[in-house]
């Protein structure tokens, strides 16, 4: 079902050239805001994979999470906060909310002199692009550069076919040829000059005036569309009108534009039907403003609560987080993790006990055949009890008798290894197990939080069930860590390397003709081959010790499933 899905969103929701572009056999992410590509970013959850089902090109192996972060949580890491930037004043109540910013206006160094036009609207896009083309030519003939802001790549190839046919020269500014972005800027504020840019011209961007455009009116902007974020319209219009140089705006846009028809008022498809509008005739009214202010309004607030509650799902995380990498960090920079490895030799018996054991029933009720499994196959202590001392037994003497005994067999191990190479070995498990383990819990909670919202038809709240279940996750998850730790460091064995000469030496060594001889020889018969040696050799007891060397009974190690 998950695949079914990934595939059907790849399909119908994820379009080439509008959300990715297909380079040299590659499925590259294409930034929604700034129009640039992300190059080595991947869609997760095997949409990425899909998309490149869909367009014919190499699926690569689907990515796993290693780490993650929201960057409103990152950016909280900081003791100091602050920043600069020219569109912040639509954004104040998610600055104030979020970072406990406020937000300051400063006035500009030279009065803004820019004549902003009203928007005008139009039944179809087809109408729109006819309008936004006549506009080109009446400016273009003036002498004046323009500047062209589309929504997607698509858009600006499509607009670009258009001024062909009108025979008039102009650059294309997307994500397919930015490494002519510093010659394309450069020459678009010479005069009838018209540059067609996605995102990519509309921020950051100081577009110079050629000499003697300021007398003409400046630098004309276009936008095609509106897109669902005020911010981002005011960032394509403020590149006219910069440092008190002279400039005009105007937006194009169709009832069937994405805002519109998503999120715009039905009032204004309404008037237009009443009023009769013919074809190619725009409405400008005042009315005409207010709906789409009102709908980016409704599509900023949207996409406001989509990061608030991924950053309210994303708190939880942010508490795990903090614990792991500090464990991570307390043994990478500890020159002595003993007690801390004590400490976690505790806290495993403790749960094994908690598993096994209950106060509230006597001792001989107790699972002592999945207690005794459960210690052998973690620190190899075989536990025999008398029977007639069971009775007199509490949770806390039995806590005590195995911890003895496994602190005895860890010093043991610690005189066999020596001290120095015992912190190396208990470093590099650690931070091992605790990688694996980290992993692996944060691919469980992206699986919890695609369905957690299913919650909300039993009446629940997902917010507060996703918290719960994160955090039942992640005890389980340290306590896995603690016994898997100790588990790798009461078990592992050092390997004695060959000496150099003898490796040589092995190696010189030709091997035995066995086979040849085998053939020739009348007394020897090839069914009955090394079956005398067989019977000869003796027959390991379950309870002997076991031949690999382990210091286990055969029955707990290499006989287990014999």
């Amino acid at each position: 079902q998950h695949h079914i899905i990934q595939a059907l969103k790849a399909q119908r929701l994820f379009k080439r050239d509008v959300d990715y572009i297909v380079k040299d056999g590659e499925v590259i992410i294409v930034d929604e805001f700034t129009g640039r590509l992300m190059f080595g970013r991947r869609y997760s959850d095997g949409l990425h994979q899909a998309i490149e089902a869909k367009e014919g090109v190499v699926i690569a192996r689907e990515n796993q999470t290693l780490a993650t972060i929201t960057f409103q949580n990152y950016f909280r890491l900081y003791k100091k906060l602050s920043g600069m930037t020219g569109t912040a004043k639509t954004e104040e109540e998610e600055f104030i909310h979020i970072y406990n910013l406020p937000v300051v206006v400063i006035p500009p160094n030279k009065k803004l002199i820019r004549h902003n036009y009203a928007d005008v609207i139009y039944r179809t896009e087809k109408e729109k692009f006819k309008a936004v083309i006549k506009e080109i030519v009446e400016v273009h003939k003036m002498g004046r550069p323009i500047l062209v802001g589309t929504v997607s790549i698509d858009k600006s190839e499509t607009l670009s076919r258009l001024l062909k046919k009108e025979n008039i020269g102009h650059n294309v500014l997307n994500a397919k040829n930015h490494e002519r972005e510093a010659e394309i800027i450069a020459q678009a504020g010479q005069g009838k000059n018209v540059t067609i840019s996605t995102n990519m011209a509309g921020r950051g961007t100081d577009i110079v005036l050629g000499e003697g455009i300021a007398k003409l009116g400046g630098l004309h902007v276009i936008g095609t569309e509106r897109h669902e974020s005020r911010r981002i319209d005011n960032q394509l219009r403020g590149r006219s009108g910069r440092q008190g140089d002279p400039g005009s705006s105007r937006f194009f846009l169709s009832l069937e534009d994405d805002l519109m028809r998503l999120f715009g008022s039905d009032k204004i498809s309404g008037i237009m039907e009443k009023l009769g509008m013919e074809e190619d005739i725009p409405i400008e009214h005042p009315l005409v403003t207010r709906s789409i202010e009102s709908a980016q309004k409704k599509v900023e607030g949207r996409n406001f609560e989509i990061r608030k509650q991924l950053l309210d799902f994303d708190n939880e995380m942010e508490y795990q987080r903090k614990v792991i990498y500090e464990q991570r960090r307390m043994v990478l920079e500890s020159k002595d993790v003993k007690k801390h490895i004590l400490e976690m030799v505790k806290d495993t018996i403790e749960n094994i006990l908690h598993n096994y054991t209950n106060k509230e029933i006597y001792p001989e009720e107790w699972d002592w055949s999945g207690l005794k499994d459960h210690v052998m196959q973690i620190f190899s202590i075989s536990l025999v009890i008398p029977k007639e001392e069971i009775p007199k037994l509490s949770i806390s003497k039995l806590r005590d008798i195995l911890i003895e005994k496994a602190f005895e067999i860890y010093e043991s191990r610690e005189k066999e290894f020596t001290s120095p190479l015992m912190r190396q070995i208990e470093t590099m498990i650690v931070l091992r197990v605790v990688d694996r383990e980290w992993k692996d819990n944060l691919r469980r909670l992206d699986e919890l939080k695609q369905g957690i919202g299913l919650r909300a038809y039993g009446q629940k709240d997902p917010l507060m069930e996703y918290h719960f279940e994160a955090h039942n996750m992640f005890q389980d998850m340290v306590n896995s860590i603690k016994e898997e730790v100790v588990k790798f460091i009461y078990k592992v064995r050092l390997k004695k390397e060959e000496s150099q000469g003898v490796r040589q030496a092995r190696r010189e060594t030709p091997a035995p003709m066995v086979s040849s001889q085998i053939k020739k020889s009348p007394f020897i018969k090839r069914k009955g081959l090394g079956r005398e040696e067989e019977k000869k050799k003796k027959k390991i007891g379950r309870n002997d010790p076991c031949p690999c060397g382990s210091g286990l009974k055969y029955k707990h190690c290499c006989g287990k499933n014999i």
